[in-house]
């Protein structure tokens, strides 16, 4: 059974609640982001409380799967979490990333602050005023409703499963070009 955790941050921290695909390929970027402190893989804006991984992959429950990251706002803003954000997912496609096809691969950001709906509203209004991206951006902005932490073997995947082959095939490519865009802001 997933757990809920707290919707308030550390003292001194914020937190983004942020869905692009599988939480596996953004949990591995955002960990080596600096100013990042933790991020937890799970699952919001669904049904039912308690979700299971086979619930939520059923695409029945209307959760997305979900990252929180938890940062420290003197090392890195809102705005520059969600600029990595809008470069290592696909935020114009509607349910799906890659071969990932359902709600619960949907791009969303659940905000957890007005001044954090705000970042996001500028941020992709920018974007599609520049035409960033050949398509309409389809990224949901919406409060962050509960959040429930999903089952253990999903924390730290990439970290600890590198070698599969959706690992090879997906999250590395995405970490890669994290790594590249962002080196100036890769964890030491």
């Amino acid at each position: 059974m997933t757990q809920t955790t707290s919707t308030q941050p550390p003292a001194g921290k914020e937190i983004a609640t942020l869905g692009g695909g599988c939480f596996w390929c953004l949990e591995a970027v955002f960990d080596g982001l600096q100013g990042v402190e933790s991020v937890e893989s799970g699952y919001t804006g669904g049904t039912i409380a308690h979700p299971t991984y086979r619930q939520v992959c059923s695409g029945d429950t209307g959760h997305a799967e979900v990252v929180r990251v938890t940062f420290d706002p003197k090392i890195i803003s809102f705005g520059e979490i969600l600029e990595v954000f809008f470069v290592i997912h696909n935020p114009t496609t509607l349910n799906f990333q890659g071969n990932d096809v359902g709600t619960q691969y949907r791009s969303a950001i659940f905000y957890h602050t007005s001044e954090q709906q705000a970042v996001a509203g500028q941020l992709i209004a920018g974007l599609t005023a520049e035409k960033a991206f050949g398509d309409p951006i389809v990224t949901e902005v919406k409060p962050a409703p509960t959040f429930y932490v999903a089952e253990d073997y999903h924390q730290e995947y990439y970290a600890n499963n590198s070698y599969q082959p959706y690992c090879q095939t997906v999250v590395t490519p995405k970490v890669a070009k994290f790594r590249k865009i962002f080196a100036a802001k890769v964890k030491k």
